[in-house]
């Protein structure tokens, strides 16, 4: 299973401090020994190390959604989501284009489509945060299984 980690600070600038939010990552090398990543906005930085199991090259993380050459969204994920590819094709028909074969980037894409709501879409063992940049929010998500 993969390890995802994060830091929200409304009162200061991120971006001077990859080198915490990389050693926060780092921590969890032996729950994500394939690959690891950190993303730094002003207020949020996450890091996510990967267990690679779905699309082994193209499920990177973490994983933005771009508009206009910026980002809008970026997503930390581990789990595994059973529905993927019927949500994949639901949005396709809703137009929404994919760049990888991920589950990653199927809930991606469908928190760009149904906001949080996504949630109650998914059918698998999961938890994700998604920064959304466009309104400085902050969702965390997991699955309803206890």
């Amino acid at each position: 299973m993969c390890g995802i980690a994060g830091w929200v600070s409304y009162d200061s600038d991120l971006k001077s401090q990859r080198d915490v939010i990389t050693t926060m990552t780092k921590t969890m090398a032996r729950r994500g020994p394939d690959a690891g990543g950190v993303w730094i906005d002003r207020h949020v930085g996450l890091g996510h190390r990967r267990l690679a199991v779905i699309d082994l090259a193209g499920g990177v993380q973490p994983m933005q959604a771009e508009e206009l050459g910026q980002t809008t969204v970026s997503l930390i994920y581990t789990g595994e989501v059973y529905n993927f590819v019927e949500l994949r094709d639901e949005l396709k028909q809703l137009g929404h284009q994919f760049k990888t074969r991920s589950d990653t980037e199927v809930v991606l894409r469908g928190y760009l489509q149904w906001g949080e709501e996504v949630a109650e879409r998914l059918n698998g063992m999961f938890a994700f945060a998604i920064w959304d940049v466009r309104t400085e929010e902050l969702f965390l998500i997991r699955d309803r299984t206890w």
